[in-house]
């Protein structure tokens, strides 16, 4: 597909404690959504990691996560919306409900008070400083 200027990056998501939710625009990689096993026309976006609360799950500071707007399983890395603030984690469906999990022992697991909305399941990684695509 072409996607003339790219595909966004809607600015950063904190993998650690969520921080309050915003959005930028601006910067823009070229990636096609074939790359990561997704059909033409796909919603794609990206945004840029901050903190270490991923890295067992080989997501690093400063890599950009690619994502896309569609319900999550149980076991997807999602940019969710937890009671107000934003965080990249692991979602889980247990049977008390909804879980985000670290892939970092040094982070609790956060459990949605009042709030949860997934704002995109994470289909792919681009390794900064190499430019590998992870699908």
């Amino acid at each position: 597909m072409d996607r003339g200027a790219g595909v966004p990056v809607f600015g950063t998501i904190p993998a650690g404690s969520p921080v309050e939710a915003t959005q930028e625009a601006g910067e823009s990689v070229a990636l096609d959504e074939a790359l990561f096993g997704l059909t033409p026309g796909t919603s794609i976006y990206a945004l840029r990691v901050t903190g270490d609360s991923m890295t067992g799950a080989g997501i690093n500071q400063g890599d950009l996560v690619v994502l896309t707007p569609r319900p999550p399983k149980s076991g997807d890395i999602v940019a969710a919306l937890v009671d107000g603030r934003s965080t990249l984690k692991r979602y889980l469906h247990e049977r008390n409900g909804p879980v985000l999990r670290a892939e970092n022992p040094a982070y609790k697991e956060i459990v949605p008070a009042d709030e949860l909305v997934i704002q995109g399941v994470m289909v792919g990684l681009l390794r900064v400083g190499t430019g590998k695509i992870i699908p």
